[in-house]
């Protein structure tokens, strides 16, 4: 991986993220314009980016190499949710925040931030990878997460308002069936077919695509400018989070991986998702099931922050 392109991206991230900032300070971007292009992003331009991949021409894996990314994807999720139970010990957090490090631990923003900084840096050949990792983020997030968060909202209930039975009852499964989960499906159907499209297709899910990491930075700009400085840069555990979810815990997979790893694009792939900052879907179903969500959202901004820094740290030993 090239340190410079790195770099590179993650200097246009930032900029791009201070121009949300600027547009929602100047009122030309509002909260409500941030949910809208939240959904859009979600549900139209990052699916139709990953499927724009498995249209390009070019050389198709077999099987055989799918199939060891799906294993070490596996493994690398595995690894992220150990990660997510020893952590919140090692930081000493109070039991009741336990669940927040979990999520922030173990769910990445590898859709945000994963799909169009793995496209620039990697090149568009990556994307299948990265739709296999997101099918995985998806499956995990609405059996596992759901069901760690819907704990977490139990036991804040006592003395406050009842969380609803919907809430609490809806089943998780219902949930997968999202245009993340679909879109990461019919990607790698798609690619596993070889598939072709007609140019007017093609070049329709392109251009929609394209616009996802624009969209993107501007939302994560106009999340950042509504918090004040101290609520980002003031917590300590935090601070020593970031070491161990955004450095220490990337690089160690990394190094665990390498001698199990031919596929060098697979490697650096897996990588950059596990060192990308916190996503967002915790913070967005803990206010569902209205859970105390100062811990998530703060570890999503400086994540987000820092990760202009870590982010390149991590794609040094690579």
């Amino acid at each position: 991986m090239n340190i410079t392109v790195v770099v590179q991206q993650m200097v246009i991230i930032f900029i791009l993220i201070c121009v949300g900032m600027f547009l929602y300070k100047k009122e030309m971007l509002s909260e409500l314009t941030s949910r809208q292009l939240s959904g859009l992003i979600v549900n139209l331009t990052a699916p139709a980016l990953l499927i724009c991949s498995a249209l390009q021409d070019g050389p198709r894996m077999s099987l055989r190499e799918l199939g060891a990314a799906v294993t070490v994807t596996g493994g690398v999720y595995v690894i992220l949710l150990a990660a997510g139970f020893l952590i919140p010990y090692i930081l000493r957090a109070p039991d009741q925040y336990h669940y927040a490090y979990q999520m922030l631990t173990v769910f990445g923003n590898v859709g945000f931030i994963g799909i169009p900084l793995a496209s620039a840096v990697l090149g568009p050949e990556c994307l299948i990878f990265v739709s296999i990792y997101n099918l995985f983020f998806n499956l995990l997030l609405y059996t596992f997460g759901i069901a760690l968060l819907q704990r977490a909202a139990k036991r804040q209930a006592s003395g406050h308002e009842r969380i609803s039975d919907k809430q609490t009852t809806e089943p998780g499964w219902k949930k997968m069936i999202n245009a993340g989960t679909i879109s990461a499906a019919v990607t790698i159907i798609i690619y596993l077919g070889d598939f072709s499209a007609p140019v007017i297709l093609s070049s329709t899910l392109n251009y929609i695509g394209q616009t996802t990491t624009l969209l993107s930075m501007l939302v994560l700009g106009v999340s950042v400018a509504q918090m004040k400085l101290r609520d980002i840069f003031c917590h300590p555990k935090l601070y020593g989070f970031v070491l161990l979810r955004q450095i220490l815990l990337p690089v160690g997979c990394v190094l665990l991986l390498r001698p199990f790893i031919q596929n060098r694009l697979l490697l650096h792939t897996m990588a950059l998702m596990v060192a990308v900052p916190a996503g967002n879907m915790p913070l967005m179903l803990s206010k569902q099931l209205q859970i105390d969500t100062d811990t998530i959202s703060q570890g999503i901004i400086l994540t987000t922050v820092l990760g202009l820094v870590t982010i390149p740290v991590v794609s040094l030993i690579l």
